[in-house]
Formats: C-alpha cells, sequence, structure tokens
C-alpha cells in the first residue's frame, strides 16, 4: 500500500476532501489533534474500527475514543448525559478531554474494547473538527504509533510508523499539547480518572467536586484485570531502549549515572552534567516536559540507546500525565534513590 502524505498548511480543502472520501470508503487515515496525531476510521463501521487494530498491531480489548465535531452528536452514542459531563463540555471542549458514559446500541463492541461503555471527545484542532463535520462521521482515533511505541506528535514520525499500513497521512505540524487527553469515567456515582492529561485533576475538582483517581493511573493493571480506557495497558508509549526512572535530586542523579555507560533522559539545561542526553522540557514547567516527552523517547531510539535512565518529574498538575506516561515507557522500572537517603 502506498502512503500518501497531504500538508493542511498548503492543501487544506484537498485534506479534507480526500480525508473524507476514504474514511467512508472505510478507510483509516492518520489526523492530526491538539494532543497527538490519530488514526482515524468511522467509529460506526466495525469493519473500518478493526483495520485501526490491524494498522496499529494493537489488542483488541483497548477500547478506542471516539472524536465528535458538535454536542448533537454526543446524544446519539449514549444511554444518558450526566449531569456532570454537560458541565464539564461547557467548559473543556472543544479541548483535551474524553469523557465516558454508558453507550447506546449504535457503538459497536470492537469501537468500546467489547466494554458497555463509549469514551468521547470533541478535539480542540480546526482541521480535526472540520474533518468530522464534512465526512458526516464520528472517529474513533487513538495514537497513530505502531501498539505500545511513543504516540507520534508530528507527521514524520506518524510516517515512520505508518508507512506501507494506511493510504493517508494528514501533516498538520507539531502537536500542541504532546500528550494524549485526560480520560474521566462518569458511570459511577463519583467520576474516576483513568488517564491524566492536560486538563488536570484540580481543574477538574474546581468545577464538578472531588473525583476518585484509579489506581490505574499510577500502577500496574492487576492480573486479568480488563482496560476501561486506552494507556492503561503495562507497558505503553515505549521507545526499543530499557528505561528507568531514577527519584532523587539533580546531584544524586548524576552521581548514579556517572559511572555507567548509558543515556539519560533530563530536563533543559541538564545536559551538560552527562555525556549521552536527552532533554524533555523544563523541570519547573510540566506543559514543556508533556510537550516534549515523546518526541524525546523517540530521539532516544534514533539515537541507539540501548539503555536509559529518566528523571522523575513532578506529579502535581499536567506532571502526573508526564509522569503517567513515563512510568509506562519505563515499564513501571523506579530506582528511589530518596528512599535510599532516608533508609
Amino acid at each position: 500500500m502506498e502512503t500518501k502524505v497531504i500538508s493542511i498548511k498548503t492543501e487544506y480543502e484537498n485534506a479534507l476532501k480526500t480525508a473524507g472520501r476514504l474514511l467512508n470508503e472505510g478507510c483509516v487515515v492518520a489526523i492530526p489533534t491538539e494532543t497527538v496525531y490519530g488514526l482515524a476510521a468511522n467509529a460506526l463501521n466495525p469493519d473500518a474500527v478493526k483495520k485501526i487494530f490491524i494498522a496499529k498491531g494493537r489488542p483488541g480489548d483497548n477500547p478506542l475514543i471516539v472524536h465528535i465535531s458538535d454536542l448533537s452528536q454526543l446524544q446519539p452514542l449514549v444511554k444518558s448525559i450526566p449531569g456532570k459531563v454537560k458541565i464539564m463540555a461547557e467548559k473543556f471542549w472543544p479541548g483535551p478531554l474524553t469523557m465516558i458514559m454508558e453507550k447506546s446500541d449504535i457503538v459497536p463492541d470492537v469501537t468500546s474494547g467489547g466494554l458497555d461503555t463509549v469514551a468521547i471527545r470533541m478535539p480542540e484542532n480546526a482541521y480535526a473538527r472540520d474533518l468530522i463535520h464534512t465526512s458526516g462521521l464520528v472517529l474513533a482515533a487513538p495514537s497513530a504509533n505502531l501498539s505500545g511505541s511513543p504516540s507520534p506528535t508530528n507527521a514524520k514520525y506518524v510516517f515512520d510508523d505508518m508507512n506501507g499500513r494506511i493510504p493517508l497521512i494528514i501533516d498538520g505540524g507539531p502537536c500542541d499539547i504532546g500528550v494524549e487527553s485526560t480520560v474521566i469515567s462518569f458511570t459511577n456515582d463519583k467520576p474516576r480518572l483513568l488517564r491524566p492529561g492536560k486538563v488536570t485533576v484540580e481543574e477538574i475538582e474546581d468545577l464538578i467536586g472531588e473525583i476518585s483517581i484509579d489506581d490505574a493511573v499510577l500502577n500496574q493493571l492487576k492480573d486479568n484485570e480488563k482496560a476501561s480506557s486506552p494507556g492503561m495497558k503495562y507497558k505503553h508509549y515505549a521507545p526499543k531502549a530499557d528505561i528507568s526512572i531514577v527519584k532523587g535530586s539533580l546531584q544524586d542523579f548524576i552521581d548514579y549515572t556517572s559511572d555507567k555507560d548509558s543515556f539519560v533522559l533530563c530536563f533543559e539545561g541538564e545536559e551538560d552534567n552527562f555525556k549521552n542526553a536527552v532533554t524533555f522540557g523544563l523541570a519547573d514547567d510540566t506543559l514543556s516536559e508533556a510537550n516534549r516527552l515523546f518526541d524525546a523517547l523517540r530521539e532516544l531510539d534514533e539515537k541507539g540507546a540501548k539503555t536509559v535512565y529518566a528523571r522523575c518529574p513532578d506529579t502535581k498538575g499536567v506532571g502526573l500525565a508526564v509522569y503517567n506516561r513515563l512510568i509506562r515507557s519505563a515499564g513501571f522500572k523506579i530506582i528511589d534513590l530518596q528512599s535510599k537517603e532516608n533508609s
């Protein structure tokens, strides 16, 4: 299969027309969003959705997020719309927030990963919303990468993973945010955070009150536990290199890695302390860390890194999303130098 690339900067209308035609024919198209690039297909066409899993090499029990462009598209997809969902939608849609509700019968099981719920969001990216509107479809669109590898935040990385697997990639330039959307479930009495993102726990609780945080946000799924959201699998977002997260001060980190033949993943301004370093944002700017993380993980592969030690980000605000992605890329391998200091 030949994979064509169309830039929205020079061919916006052609990008809409060509992608819309392919989507209506049941094909898969890679599209930009504000979070990461997505592999889009008609969410209500089971055969089209199956092609997403084939392209990604993704297990079929992992639920997909359905993307809409207008609130009128929400009602047919769900059994009911909780009041708190309406409040959240008014504040955060369009934007990087996914909300889970009980699905209606029109949502295929393959789209929901066999669950009786559906995850829905309205992207902020104008092209993505225009495509949904002009195509007349709602789109399932997980990240446009091979399953388990770092999510792509530019069209080059989509092409690296998807060349020959899908017919079209829409190049919308670099993604603004760099990590996937916040996912929150409204299927129980208390809303439950399943995946952190740019919309933070603090922002959500300021709006609708206390929420619970699923144990899988910071820990592995238990044996035989089913993923209720994308991004909950044991190892995810991972480069080819073996990564370990190191908790401790910068000096602790320098001392620990100084005699090791490895790469380090550190914050900007720290790289001169190391022989082989890749940076992922500023230590006091979690938005910059989120924006850079996946590109940094891809860069480690490009540099041929085999073993990587990563600085541990703060877990407040957007930092929780960065930490969530990093621990999964590391397969939950954490070296805690702080606890050794206190022991």
